[in-house]
């Protein structure tokens, strides 16, 4: 067998499961909810003239890049026993 017909058909010994989608969806909303919360608390007063499309256009990607580089890296590592489970 070449390494091309290994890399397109991996068996069960190669592969290894991730997390169910359900413990990540958990994992986000216990991410997501407190620093949305936070952020929108202490933004209010500063955003407050603008509409609020253009308040989610600036609090969205400070949320997403919080939760892609500092809260999942994070909540993952200290919840990754139970993840695996």
């Amino acid at each position: 067998m070449t390494q091309q017909q290994t890399d397109e058909n991996p068996g069960p010994a190669t592969h290894s499961a991730g997390p169910v989608k359900w413990k990540l969806w958990l994992l986000t909303v216990v991410g997501i909810y407190p620093l949305l919360t936070i952020l929108v608390t202490a933004t209010g007063p500063l955003l407050e003239p603008l509409a609020p499309p253009l308040r989610l256009a600036i609090i969205v990607p400070i949320v997403v890049a919080a939760m892609v580089w500092v809260v999942m890296p994070f909540l993952t590592r200290r919840c990754a026993r139970w993840l695996m489970r």
